[in-house]
């Protein structure tokens, strides 16, 4: 048990799919997974195991913010044996050729800073995806009638973002999409050396205004799960 996880020794699969939150956690797990059953709580943080054609697989909420994911992956990884975790949330869009019910993969993470820059110091960290998991993320999704689009993404420190000159620079060096976890979690996984990926659904789109209305966010969803988990066991 840790601080922040309650689960028991072996109740923590390998294999760790990470929404932000927890209520996304249960309905992704009673989804997709057989025989789902929880295996934390506390502070409200869900976390569910089952297997995913007969592999163990854990779905576990991350929080908002790269200091929450910072816990969680920390404590997955370093008590709980956790190799691989692939991130699975909502990005806005930053790009005219990406839509919302979209799907991105994040190659790169690009960020002002994480909580892992007291550590890193003077170092210009360049937080990446794993490129077994990117590689079967994208087999995956080509396959499937889904807009599809890999490349960098920004992990924000703020949601209130009263940066317009940012996003503007963002936009011209061609990020896709702003969200607010996937760069800690790379660097992380890269410090314990373990798998990190993030599969993210456009939910939201910070040039056009449009926005997926709440209703339709499960079932847009179930793409980025899928490429998600399939990823996970190529």
């Amino acid at each position: 048990m840790t601080p922040h996880i309650n689960a028991a020794k072996g109740d923590i699969a390998e294999t760790v799919l990470m929404p932000g939150d927890p209520y996304r956690a249960k309905w992704a797990a009673e989804t997709y997974l057989d025989s789902p059953r929880l295996v934390n709580e506390v502070r409200g943080m869900l976390g569910f195991t089952g297997t995913y054609k007969g592999n163990p697989v854990t779905i576990h909420g991350s929080g908002m913010g790269m200091p929450s994911i910072s816990i969680y992956a920390n404590e997955l990884i370093t008590q709980y044996g956790a190799k691989t975790l692939i991130r699975i949330g909502s990005c806005g869009a930053m790009q005219h050729h990406v839509k919302v019910r979209d799907v991105v993969i994040a190659m790169t993470a690009t960020t002002l800073s994480t909580p892992s820059s007291g550590i890193l110091k003077e170092l210009s960290f360049a937080p990446c995806a794993d490129w077994g998991l990117l590689k079967a993320a994208v087999a995956k999704a080509e396959t499937m009638d889904t807009g599809t689009h890999i490349g960098n993404i920004y992990s924000s420190n703020t949601f209130y973002d009263e940066r317009p000159d940012l996003n503007e620079l963002m936009i011209r060096h061609g990020i896709l999409g702003v969200e607010m976890e996937a760069a800690e979690l790379y660097t992380v996984a890269a410090r314990h050396g373990a798998r990190a990926l993030g599969v993210m659904t456009v939910s939201d789109h910070l040039l056009t205004h449009e926005a997926l209305p709440p209703e339709d966010r499960e079932r847009s969803f179930g793409d980025m799960v899928e490429i998600a988990l399939e990823a996970a066991f190529a």
